[in-house]
C-alpha cells in the first residue's frame, strides 16, 4: 500500500508521457477507401528523439493523408526544430492552428511551407479537395469563432479539422463524414471510473475518444505532448490514431 503511490507517480512521470499508443478506427459503413493518421498537440519543447519516433510511427502505417489539429509548440524558439522533424512525414499533411500556436506568436508562413511541401496544407478557415474530389479537408481557426466554417462538398468525404472539440457546435446544419479535434489532452490525468481531473475550456463534453454529434462523428485525440512545465500522464497515453474512411 505504501509503495502504490510511488509506483503510480513513477508511471505517470517516467513511463506514460512518451509511451505512444496507436488506436485504429473505421468510420462509416464503407467501403473504406482512404487511410488517415491523426495526431495533435505536439507542444514541442526540444525532445527531438521523441518527436522523431512519432513521425516514424506515423510513416510506418503508410497513410494516404495525415491530419494535425493544432498546437505545434508553446515557445517560438522551438518552431524550426519542430518543423524540420515534422517535414519527415511522408504523406500529404493537413493541419490547423491551435491556441498555443497563436499565443506563441510564431509566423505561419514557415508552417504553411512545411505542410505544403508534403503535398498538404495549413488550413486557415479553408478547404482543399484531394483524390480527384473524393476527399475534402476543411479546417477552422479556433480563436475566431465568428468566422463561418467553410462549406462541405457534395459527393465527397468531408473531413473537418478543428482544434477545440466544442467548435463542432458551430458548424450549423453541415454534415461531415468525420471531424477531428485535439486541445483536451484527454485531461492528461484520468482517474478510473471518474475521468479527467482537469480540462481546458473549449472542450465541453467532448473530452476524449469517439462521439456521435448532430454534425457527424467526432474523434478527440489525447495529443502527443503536454501543457506547461510538468510532463505528467496517467491512464491517458499519448496517441496517434489510424482511421479508415
Amino acid at each position: 500500500m505504501l509503495a502504490a503511490p510511488c509506483l503510480t507517480a513513477a508511471e505517470a512521470t517516467l513511463v506514460e508521457p512518451t509511451w505512444l499508443d496507436v488506436r485504429h478506427l473505421a468510420i462509416g459503413p464503407g467501403p473504406h477507401t482512404h487511410k488517415l493518421v491523426h495526431f495533435t498537440d505536439v507542444h514541442h519543447k526540444g525532445d527531438c528523439k521523441y518527436l522523431k519516433s512519432v513521425v516514424e510511427t506515423i510513416n510506418s502505417f503508410n497513410p494516404d493523408y495525415v491530419c494535425f489539429t493544432g498546437d505545434i509548440l508553446e515557445d517560438a524558439k522551438f518552431l524550426n526544430e519542430a518543423l524540420e522533424i515534422m517535414s519527415g512525414i511522408r504523406a500529404p499533411m493537413f493541419g490547423v492552428p491551435g491556441n498555443h500556436d497563436y499565443w506563441s506568436r510564431v509566423p505561419f508562413a514557415p508552417i504553411q511551407e512545411c505542410f505544403s511541401a508534403t503535398g498538404g496544407e495549413w488550413l486557415l478557415n479553408g478547404s482543399r479537395e484531394m483524390a480527384g474530389g473524393k476527399i475534402n479537408f476543411v479546417g477552422t481557426i479556433c480563436l475566431f469563432p465568428w468566422q463561418p466554417v467553410p462549406p462541405t462538398k457534395p459527393g465527397a468525404k468531408n473531413i473537418l479539422l478543428t482544434h477545440y472539440p466544442a467548435d463542432v457546435k458551430r458548424v450549423g446544419d453541415r454534415q461531415f463524414d468525420l471531424m477531428l479535434a485535439g486541445h483536451s489532452h484527454g485531461g492528461q490525468v484520468r482517474i478510473p471510473l471518474y475521468g479527467a481531473l482537469v480540462l481546458p475550456s473549449g472542450v465541453g463534453k467532448y473530452d476524449l475518444g469517439l462521439f456521435e454529434t448532430p454534425a457527424g462523428p467526432l474523434y478527440v485525440n489525447p495529443g502527443i505532448g503536454y501543457i506547461g512545465d510538468y510532463d505528467i500522464r496517467f491512464n491517458c497515453r499519448p496517441e496517434i490514431t489510424v482511421i479508415e474512411v
